[in-house]
């Protein structure tokens, strides 16, 4: 464990390359350390792990005090979050590769900005700064949750993002977000559920870059294995010629071919151009299981 200073995958034991630690990930939301495990943790195994952390922590920053939070998520029952030790500023700002995000380590299971993603926000970092007029973009980020992608696509020098969500509130995190890095101007927030807003969608205009990001499993929301591809059917006529869309899936029960293979049935004229591969931290024993990240692109006009 290295001194943090950005957003960052620390340990992540669910790629089941540590046998007897696939239920625990540490992860850097500095100035707070949090360990999620995946299974009720025993209490000796906790106190051994804040002993561990405490030591390392003296190491390599001696005289700072340590922040620790614990939240186990069992796979029956509610997650529980507890603050071991020190203290969660508020409100708790993180940086990654300069842009700055409101994270909530004390409540609920997501925080605010999950570290897995920082490749693909990465990649629509630099396919909007690489495009030939980035302030004529135009960026749709749909399943939007806190808009870290638009975040990322403002600071390129897109012009224009619509950000959709069903959540007010995740929308609202988003916007000071946007205020946070002085990217307000330029991207638009819709409380709206993608399935029922093709018309408003569709209104706006082609799209020269599409972000889609959904959950693999959210009951009355999304379900992948059903609600994915009627997301890609309606890809093709939403891009610019020559555009990009970004599927994203978390989701360790589906491999890759359930991308490609939905995509080739519903937008074929889509070209596959890569799969944005995952941060090494977050390294897989099978990375099938692991975060997909894919880039298509449309046909040029």
């Amino acid at each position: 464990m290295a001194p943090c200073t950005d957003v960052q995958r620390v340990f992540h034991g669910r790629g089941a390359r540590q046998p007897g630690c696939e239920h625990l990930v540490l992860d850097a939301y500095p100035p707070v350390w949090l360990l999620t495990s995946f299974a009720p943790l025993p209490e000796p195994d906790v106190v051994a792990i804040g002993d561990a952390l405490a030591q390392r922590w003296h190491a390599i920053a001696p005289g700072q005090p340590l922040n620790w939070v614990l939240q186990t998520r069992p796979s029956s029952g509610p997650a529980e979050t507890r603050l071991m030790a020190g203290s969660v500023p508020d409100p708790h700002v993180v940086t990654e590769h300069g842009a700055r995000y409101l994270v909530h380590l004390l409540r609920g299971q997501n925080h605010g900005l999950f570290p897995d993603m920082a490749a693909g926000r990465a990649w629509v970092h630099r396919t909007v700064a690489a495009h030939a007029a980035p302030q004529r973009m135009r960026v749709l980020n749909l399943f939007a949750y806190t808009c870290a992608f638009s975040v990322v696509a403002r600071l390129a020098g897109a012009g224009q993002v619509l950000n959709m969500d069903m959540s007010r509130a995740a929308l609202a995190i988003g916007q000071q977000n946007h205020q946070l890095n002085g990217v307000a101007a330029g991207a638009s927030f819709a409380a709206h559920d993608v399935f029922s807003s093709w018309g408003k969608i569709n209104r706006g205009g082609a799209y020269d870059l599409i972000v889609v990001d959904p959950p693999s499993y959210q009951k009355g929301s999304f379900v992948a294995t059903k609600d994915y591809a009627r997301v890609m059917r309606r890809l093709p006529d939403l891009l610019m010629p020559g555009g990009h869309a970004l599927l994203c899936l978390n989701a360790p029960e589906l491999g890759v071919d359930f991308l490609t293979g939905h995509m080739a049935e519903q937008a074929p004229e889509l070209q596959f151009v890569e799969r944005v591969a995952n941060p090494p931290a977050f390294a897989d024993a099978d990375e099938e299981r692991s975060l997909k990240v894919l880039a298509y692109r449309a046909p040029a006009a």
